[in-house]
């Protein structure tokens, strides 16, 4: 009898034990192989555990509206600003409270009203035909609506969320007028239909299809670390140009993170926020995903510092999802489809 209370005991202290280990639940849109292994990092580090359920942002998102106050989510991970203020005028955010992570990355990498922060930034530059242009040629996103380079130019769609987030952060620096009829020229320019992601805009541009395209960096990084010796070799035909360097620089977008409304574990929510913008997992992110730190005196990978240093637009990301519906009807009425 002494033998099975003491068993008895030991049970209970293990399911109370099991009951109350720290835990953080996390939704992604980023892949697991692109996240799971930080995640991991901090696990060992703090002893919390991470619970992460990845898949599709919209998805993800409509998740959790459907869910509510029975959501287990404390955190919501996803790419593109446009994406995380849909988020945050959905209601899904409270605001960050921790001085510790506001300050480690500069306000205009933080949603409004602190309901969302950045944790990696991804460029998205002009890329060129080495053998066929000179980039001197070039000066900037301007460039792409330039009659000179009719029947040149490769793009993808106008539904695709970054193209969206760079035409709201022209909208912002030029105004309507000139960025719709920016957007009037690079349709006319376009060496072909706009489909595919962005590697195939690449590969486009590699085939001779266009002399320049619009894509991500990141996209370039995977395609030089590819094991496909085709994505290497068109990867190896193409420079990157930073355009407007001499006026608001080159279009950064974000992912970032926010913490959930009706988060269950906001202290341990805020501890993995803080671990994912320290310098150990600021620099493993940024050399695993070929994204820049969103904290700026992170240093950059070496293949990051093998593109170059460059002048970043800084303007607030708040101003990608704010100029959204305006960006999608302006691409309408010039045709980008």
């Amino acid at each position: 009898m002494k033998k099975l209370l003491s068993l008895s005991a030991v049970a209970f202290a293990l399911s109370a034990s099991i009951a109350h280990a720290a835990t953080v639940n996390v939704y992604s849109a980023r892949k697991e192989a692109l996240i799971k292994p930080v995640l991991e990092q901090f696990t060992e580090k703090t002893g919390i555990e991470v619970r992460l359920l990845t898949g599709n942002g919209d998805a993800l998102l409509a998740r959790l509206r459907n869910e509510g106050a029975n959501s287990p989510a404390d955190l919501f991970l996803t790419v593109d600003a446009g994406n995380l203020h849909r988020a945050a005028e959905a209601g899904i955010f409270q605001p960050l409270t921790s001085d510790k992570v506001l300050q480690s990355v500069p306000a205009h990498l933080h949603g409004a009203d602190n309901l969302w922060i950045g944790l990696s930034l991804r460029a998205r530059p002009i890329f060129y035909a080495k053998e066929r242009v000179d980039p001197s040629q070039l000066s900037g996103y301007q460039d792409l609506a330039d009659p000179k380079w009719d029947n040149d130019v490769c793009i993808r769609s106008s539904d695709n969320i970054y193209n969206q987030s760079l035409t709201a952060a022209l909208l912002e620096h030029w105004g309507e007028e000139k960025t719709e009829a920016w957007a009037e020229g690079l349709v006319s320019n376009l060496a072909k239909p706009p489909v595919g992601g962005d590697r195939d805009q690449i590969k486009a541009v590699a085939a001779g299809v266009c002399d320049l395209a619009v894509a991500n960096t990141y996209y370039l990084g995977l395609m030089e670390a590819s094991s496909d010796p085709a994505e290497r070799e068109a990867a190896s035909k193409v420079g990157i140009f930073w355009p407007n360097q001499d006026s608001f620089g080159t279009h950064v977008n974000v992912s970032g993170i926010g913490l959930t409304k009706y988060a269950k574990n906001t202290d341990e929510a805020q501890q993995l926020i803080a671990y994912l913008l320290s310098d150990e997992a600021q620099k493993w992110y940024a050399a695993t995903n070929n994204e820049y730190p969103a904290v700026s005196d992170v240093e950059w990978s070496e293949r990051l510092q093998a593109w170059g240093d460059f002048k970043m637009d800084d303007i607030e990301m708040r101003y990608l999802g704010e100029n959204n519906a305006a960006a999608v009807k302006l691409m309408n009425r010039a045709g980008w489809r």
